[in-house]
């Protein structure tokens, strides 16, 4: 199985860790965030690895080189300048998607940590789903909307009352409400979709999503307990620490 690992973008909320390193290698119980996604994918029976880097590139590179040897092959999709964003840096990667086999893969950010089961997960992907979000009814301020099937209808931000959504009647007080978890499984047929639609560039897989919905189906799923962290600000990182080391992560 096949794995998207998030991990060019810079990192701002960690400053100042980040900057002199990359948010993927700055350490959380002694290991890199990236070796706590590599490992808990890896146990998962995931085998084949692509990185999207952009900053401190060389740096992801060079630890992925240093790594001990774990049966893994795992690649980098390096975008220069800019970060292209989660949407564009799937379609960047799209030859090393594509060339890995199968007919999907999963995309995971490089600062989550969870105690998902990987296997419930992907046993919830449906054969028509173009992608399947792993939700959690996480307090946030801006979540995804779906319908009684779990389908994915619109989004809100419940702090301005903003709603996006591809169907013009949407009533947000009749959609369930989901966070996302920035984990995802997606078909390979992603790619002929961004393309129909017209994406290109740098954008953001969720406006990818929203703008798809109405014509390819993509759900969430909800698992019924999931302990995440998102290890994206300094402060989060002493919470990390406490994380890893209660679940023996």
């Amino acid at each position: 199985m096949k794995a998207v690992i998030f991990a060019a973008g810079l990192g701002t909320r960690l400053k100042p860790l980040t900057d002199t390193m990359p948010k993927a290698l700055v350490s959380v119980g002694g290991r890199p965030l990236l070796e706590h996604v590599l490992t808990r994918l890896q146990a998962a029976g995931f085998g084949d690895f692509i990185i999207n880097a952009c900053h401190f590139s060389d740096m992801i590179a060079s630890y992925v080189e240093r790594r001990p040897d774990s049966g893994a092959h795992i690649s980098l999709s390096v975008e220069k300048g800019e970060p292209l964003e989660t949407g564009g840096g799937i379609l960047a990667a799209r030859g090393k998607i594509l060339a890995a086999g199968g007919d999907g893969f999963l995309a995971h950010n490089v600062d989550i940590l969870s105690d998902l089961d990987f296997s419930w997960f992907l046993s919830q992907v449906r054969p028509d789903a173009l992608s399947t979000l792993l939700v959690s009814e996480r307090h946030t301020q801006r979540y995804l909307l779906f319908d009684d099937d779990m389908r994915l209808v619109g989004w809100t931000n419940i702090a301005t009352g903003q709603v996006r959504s591809p169907f013009p009647d949407l009533d947000p007080s009749r959609c369930r409400r989901y966070a996302f978890a920035g984990i995802h499984y997606i078909s390979d047929r992603i790619f002929d979709a961004m393309d129909a639609l017209g994406f290109s560039g740098r954008f953001s897989i969720v406006d990818f999503y929203l703008a798809a919905a109405k014509a390819y189906p993509i759900y969430g799923a909800a698992p019924a307990s999931l302990n995440l962290l998102d290890v994206g600000k300094t402060e989060s990182l002493a919470a990390a620490e406490e994380f890893v080391r209660d679940r023996s992560l």
